[in-house]
């Protein structure tokens, strides 16, 4: 058995309860992640609450279908996280049980749990060294989204490069990332 926060049904954070729930089981090319660290991040709470005021009535219909009529389909929310390896499958050749890891869920949610487990094949990476778990659970939403509009951008050395929203969890990401690449960065953000 394991805690966990579970949203039974849509609504306020007060839906959210701690609870004991059954440890997840691993299939032979999964890994056990004992989460040391997770956040709440924009896209937690839209599900929670079911809040998706930018999509029009047709797609938030369909989007109630996929996460859920009444409640969550998947009550443990949570995409993002760090933590050590627990426990390996028996066809799992990259990690090994200790390795400390940070990563993202995505839809898959269950973070805001002390055990997920997830396939070898998740976004799921060792932890540098010298992060702390708090720090390494933030970046895979905002990093990975960073990272793919940089590269679409075809950012180059010498380019010079306009951030806006560089406070937030891809932009300050996107600076760090456009810098290394050699661009010239101007960021802008309110206060």
């Amino acid at each position: 058995m394991m805690k966990a926060i579970v949203a039974e049904s849509y609504g306020p954070p007060e839906v959210l309860e701690l609870v004991e729930v059954d440890t997840p089981v691993l299939s032979d090319d999964e890994v056990l992640v004992r989460i040391l660290a997770t956040t709440v991040v924009l896209g937690d709470c839209e599900i929670r609450g079911f809040q998706f005021p930018q999509y029009g009535l047709g797609l938030r219909l369909l989007m109630r279908l996929g996460f859920g009529l009444r409640g969550p389909r998947k009550k443990i929310l949570g995409q993002q996280l760090a933590g050590e390896i627990e426990k390996v499958g028996k066809e799992v050749t990259r990690f090994k049980e200790g390795d400390q890891v940070f990563g993202v869920t995505g839809l898959n949610l269950g973070t805001y749990a002390e055990y997920t487990s997830l396939g070898e094949d998740a976004v799921l990476t060792e932890k540098p060294a010298n992060m702390r778990f708090e720090e390494a659970s933030t970046i895979p939403l905002g990093g990975l989204e960073a990272l793919y509009f940089l590269r679409k951008a075809k950012i180059q050395s010498g380019q010079r490069v306009l951030i806006n929203g560089a406070g937030g969890s891809i932009g300050t990401i996107a600076v760090q990332l456009a810098k290394n690449q050699g661009a010239e960065v101007t960021a802008v953000d309110s206060a």
